[in-house]
């Protein structure tokens, strides 16, 4: 490693349903990350959670996403005086495994939900994106949506249920549904992301059938009703001072921005900037970053909402770690206010150390 480069370990890949797109992510990271001043390490995580030095994102998905089974495997040493990796079998590691900063782009649950965090802050590691409780309110819907109503922004109607509750009594939660909610109707796991598990019913048989799919993938499932509108998405980049793009609206192939359409740049396509009157513009901004202060997030927050041809908007959720490939909005978004890929990889590291020492002050200021 260059001793006058910043040393960036690149972290992907994880244990949730968003494996493969989390290895998209980065793989447009690595190559777009200015060389000049970064050193850029590379830890693949794997399905069952094995963490892999060495392995390139391009090349597991040039050979069709197999198991991550290359590399070094290695550790993170938990010692915040001197945290580094190290390998498993005692073999050595470039600059003894020391770094500066960690650059995740795992999305879904043990990546993006605080889980993560929480261990790199247990090391004391700097690192991007939001710290444990940012990231945790972030992906659980339901509380996310809690925090917003604490903050009076709007929200479309919606009904949390356990997946226990729903095996235990599916018609009583049907009837629950239809009546609070009616078709049609949005099924989400509470915990996912990149519209993984979700479905749209329209109906009671569908309907029946979408819990069973969003009780697959988590243990809570959240049902909204479906807003007749535009799909708007702002992004969100700061720590205390954040700031908004200019919003970005989904035009989606389907009856709703599917998995594959976000990953795949089939039929789905992006209006970047929306078309959008200048008041409602201002609106969402100021909206996307009222969301973002809600679930203190920090670095980067993709903020989506719903606008009706009447022009009222509601906020739909926030992404505290969202899809960051070449096709993804958050970086599009971004690019066309101004900020191009390259130079926004280097605002989310910086922003990462600023949290760093932030905190690392308020521990100063506690001895």
């Amino acid at each position: 490693m260059d001793d006058h480069k910043q040393n960036v370990v690149l972290l992907f890949g994880g244990r949730s349903g968003e494996h493969e797109v989390s290895l998209n992510s980065a793989q447009s990271i690595y190559k777009a990350i200015d060389r000049n001043r970064y050193s850029v390490e590379t830890i693949g995580i794997n399905k069952q959670g094995q963490w892999f030095w060495g392995v390139l994102p391009e090349e597991i998905i040039k050979n069709g996403f197999p198991a991550i089974t290359e590399g070094i495997q290695v550790t993170l040493v938990i010692d915040p005086t001197k945290p580094h990796f190290m390998t498993i079998d005692g073999s050595p590691l470039p600059n003894q495994g020391k770094f500066d900063l960690i650059f995740p782009v795992l999305h879904g649950p043990y990546g993006e939900d605080g889980t993560l965090q929480g261990l790199l802050e247990m090391a004391n590691v700097p690192y991007v994106g939001s710290g444990v409780l940012g990231s945790s309110l972030g992906m659980d819907k339901d509380r996310m949506k809690a925090v917003f109503l604490e903050k009076n922004l709007p929200l479309a109607r919606y009904v949390t249920l356990l997946r226990s509750e729903f095996l235990d009594g599916p018609e009583l939660c049907l009837n629950k549904i239809e009546e609070k909610i009616g078709y049609p109707c949005f099924v989400k796991p509470a915990n996912l992301g990149s519209s993984v598990g979700i479905s749209k019913a329209h109906h009671r048989e569908e309907l029946m059938d979408a819990l069973k799919t969003a009780a697959i993938f988590d243990r809570k499932i959240v049902v909204e009703e479906t807003i007749i509108g535009q799909e708007i998405e702002v992004s969100v980049l700061g720590n205390d001072a954040p700031i908004a793009s200019l919003p970005g609206e989904v035009l989606p192939a389907h009856e709703f921005y599917t998995y594959e359409a976000k990953y795949s740049n089939i039929g789905s396509s992006l209006m970047i900037p929306a078309n959008l009157d200048d008041l409602v513009i201002k609106s969402l901004q100021s909206m996307a970053i009222e969301a973002f202060r809600a679930v203190e997030a920090n670095g980067l927050g993709r903020v989506d909402f719903f606008v009706t041809p009447q022009k009222e908007i509601f906020l739909n959720e926030i992404n505290t770690l969202p899809g960051f490939t070449e096709i993804s909005m958050y970086p599009k978004l971004w690019e066309a206010t101004g900020i191009p890929y390259s130079e926004l990889i280097d605002r989310l590291i910086a922003l990462g150390l600023e949290r760093f020492q932030d905190r690392q002050n308020c521990k100063i200021s506690r001895t």
